[in-house]
């Protein structure tokens, strides 16, 4: 959480808890023992609403106030709190499920379910819901989302808490409430600021890089959230081409012209980013390719091919631990040749050194070899029984994409030789057939792929 947004929620609170809270929740940040009792007693006191429903909100805010000012450490005892003295009573609900396979009568037992279903219901979700009743509440809660997923990592007892806050964002950030925008350059540069701090696949390195990506034959989406107007959710940038572009570094180049040509055809989304870790397991990416294409086919018309440029994460990885597995025989005896007819270097020691790519005979031989690699892990590779074990991949393929083509030299940059050495993927969203590849996939993990690829891939 950004000291701005503490500094902000803390002015807007201040004047909600004052004076309807009686004594003031002082706590220092690592909420120490003695400070346990004083918080408990307010968290009561708010899911009471004693005072009503005016006084509870006064509560909210203290304790949305208090819960900004503690550290981790702190954070993980509150949030326990919450958890363990204001979660499900499972004696309960245990006694209350019991009852319901007794002999009861029709009226007797809707009541007994009524009660289950209350009882299932944990008391600490009514004071998530009061925190979303505050000015700039959802934001709050998406951040505190974020806090559960680092924290839970080292304290799996806090699950429960981040099960119903995600539940409860799924429902608040369901596809109906959110408005896509289209973001120029004319945006505020508060927006504009934002853009180029969260952007996490291409950096932008400068105002005049920004420029470039919002020119006339470039496009910026997004996702807002009315209740979080200034928070752009997820945003993909796209370049307007005439042509299925293979490189990166092409687009970027904020030399490249700017107008868009009379014969532009292909849209390229180049980069996705999701700037809220905290609605991490929220479906907003899927309903976002689609809903710019929609925008983009009714504005450009000519607009026939709809196409990514994405990258590999997780190939340089997978390769490293599929070396290191003894069992596994990665390059072939062909491989092996075709490597040793250009250097006196094996496979092996040219991945821990890029120099080679300046090596003309090296890089055609490592080409091959790679991309046919590559191919395998996006196609073959699997995260359980269908799902891409590849989180990019997963991503359009679960949106109805074509494993297109696989780009050599497509991200020269450290991070994209260090990630998949230097090479990129085109994943095809052809519009006829986005459902059934999208079937194919969810049920039997069914990999729609152009004939390029299957050919890298035998």
């Amino acid at each position: 959480m950004s000291n701005r947004l503490i500094v902000n929620l803390l002015g807007a609170w201040k004047g909600i808890s004052s004076p309807f809270t009686g004594k003031r929740l002082e706590l220092s940040p690592y909420l120490h023992e003695n400070e346990m009792q004083p918080l408990r007693e307010k968290i009561q006191g708010c899911l009471e609403s004693k005072g009503g429903q005016v006084s509870a909100r006064a509560h909210a805010a203290e304790l949305g106030q208090a819960y900004l000012g503690l550290n981790n450490e702190g954070k993980q005892k509150y949030l326990r709190m919450l958890v363990e003295e204001f979660g499900i009573d499972h004696d309960k609900v245990r006694e209350t499920a019991e009852a319901l396979f007794s002999d009861l009568d029709a009226d007797t037992r809707s009541i007994v379910e009524q009660q289950l279903r209350e009882q299932l219901r944990p008391p600490f979700l009514t004071l998530l819901t009061q925190f979303n009743a505050l000015p700039q509440g959802v934001k709050f809660l998406v951040d505190m989302r974020s806090d559960l997923l680092s924290l839970k990592r080292k304290n799996p007892e806090l699950s429960p808490i981040d099960g119903e806050l995600r539940r409860q964002l799924s429902s608040w950030f369901d596809i109906g409430f959110l408005e896509l925008k289209c973001i120029d350059w004319n945006a505020p540069a508060s927006l504009l600021e934002k853009l180029i701090e969260y952007e996490a696949v291409h950096r932008i390195e400068s105002w005049n890089d920004l420029h470039h990506r919002l020119a006339d034959n470039r496009r910026c989406f997004a996702f807002f959230h009315p209740s979080m107007p200034d928070e752009p959710l997820i945003f993909v940038w796209v370049a307007l081409v005439s042509e299925l572009s293979s490189n990166v570094d092409k687009l970027l180049d904020t030399t490249q012209s700017e107008e868009v040509s009379s014969d532009v055809n292909t849209a390229i989304f180049y980069s996705i980013t999701s700037t809220q870790h905290g609605l991490s397991g929220v479906s907003l990416g899927d309903f976002l390719i689609k809903r710019v294409t929609d925008e983009l086919r009714r504005e450009l018309p000519q607009l026939v091919v709809f196409s990514t440029l994405s990258p590999i994460p997780g190939f340089a990885k997978w390769l490293t631990m599929e070396l290191e597995n003894n069992d596994t025989q990665v390059f072939s005896d062909n491989d092996r040749k075709l490597v040793a007819s250009s250097t006196d270097h094996s496979i092996e020691q040219l991945l821990n050194e890029m120099d080679w790519l300046e090596n003309v005979a090296i890089a055609t031989a490592m080409q091959k070899i790679l991309q046919r690699l590559a191919a395998k892990y996006i196609t073959q590779e699997k995260n359980g029984s269908t799902r891409a074990l590849d989180p990019v991949a997963h991503f359009h393929l679960s949106n109805g994409a074509i494993v297109e083509r696989i780009n050599w030299l497509a991200d020269t940059s450290v991070r994209g030789k260090e990630q998949s050495y230097t090479m990129m993927v085109n994943y095809l969203y052809n519009l006829d057939k986005i459902e059934s590849n999208h079937e194919l996939y969810i049920k039997d993990g069914k990999i729609a792929k152009s004939k390029t690829v299957e050919a890298l891939c035998s």
